[in-house]
């Protein structure tokens, strides 16, 4: 069990540091979106939320790929099994359970839905400030415009 807590730790660690390098990304994306003038706020708006949502699953698909990835070097699933697929289907929570794990990884199927559930979080936590920040672009006072 302490080989399976620790594997899907450093994958969870792994995929952590990819999102944190996404948000980086995509806040100075943002930064820079809102120091431009648009004479139409609602595509800015629009272009923005679009941008940024892509940008995140980009960011969730390539942290599928990392699991299933660890999938694979640890052996973790039958032989037959597609590794991708049973990654999105712990990631996402959805579980299905046509895939299982071999028992001795049984548990990095929840490290994974665990990991999923906290990048969610935190792309949902993304996606909100940066739509108030370009909201406020448009209803704050000029000096205050490139704040991001």
């Amino acid at each position: 069990m302490l080989v399976q807590l620790l594997v899907g730790s450093a994958v969870s660690a792994l995929n952590i540091v990819v999102h944190a390098m996404v948000t980086i990304a995509a806040i100075r994306i943002a930064r820079a979106a809102a120091r431009r003038s648009t004479s139409s706020p609602p595509l800015y708006l629009a272009g923005v939320m679009i941008a940024t949502s892509l940008v995140l699953m980009a960011a969730h698909t390539t942290e599928v790929f990392v699991w299933s990835v660890a999938y694979a070097i640890v052996n973790a699933a039958p032989d037959n099994a597609n590794l991708v697929y049973f990654a999105f289907v712990n990631y996402t929570t959805l579980g299905y359970g046509d895939v299982t794990p071999l028992a001795k990884w049984r548990l990095l199927g929840p490290m994974t839905a665990m990991n999923g559930v906290l990048m969610f979080g935190w792309s949902t936590a993304l996606i909100f400030e940066v739509l108030i920040k370009a909201i406020g672009k448009y209803t704050s006072e000029p000096d205050r415009s490139d704040e991001l």
